[in-house]
């Protein structure tokens, strides 16, 4: 297939007739062990390229450390911050929340309050 065919083969037409790109699907984003990515951190990682590259570089027992201490919150205002907080940490090279004393829905290798 020409180099021409190969992009037309990339393309749609939309119902108005116009040519436009199809979107290809998106990579996917690590989970943690015992919790898949909750929506808000995705979008959080995809919308920071660098927070995604320290994301995908840690361990999954990592990621569903910071993921378990982001949905344990009450509050949305407070889920709000530690999402945020997950996407600036990661940036500045933290690996793992601060004082965190670990996933409870580990049981057996969570630590003890």
């Amino acid at each position: 297939m020409d180099k021409n065919a190969q992009i037309k083969s990339k393309q749609s037409k939309s119902p108005e007739g116009d040519t436009q790109e199809k979107h290809m699907p998106k990579k996917a984003i690590s989970s943690g062990v015992a919790h898949k990515i909750p929506a808000d951190l995705r979008k959080a990682l995809a919308s920071d390229k660098a927070a995604l590259a320290a994301w995908e570089d840690i361990t999954p027992l990592a990621r569903n450390e910071w993921i378990c201490w982001t949905i344990s919150v009450k509050k949305a205002e407070t889920r709000r911050e530690h999402v945020e907080r997950v996407r600036t940490q990661l940036r500045e090279g933290k690996r793992r929340p601060c004082c965190w004393p670990g996933c409870p829905h580990r049981r057996s290798t969570a630590r003890s309050r």
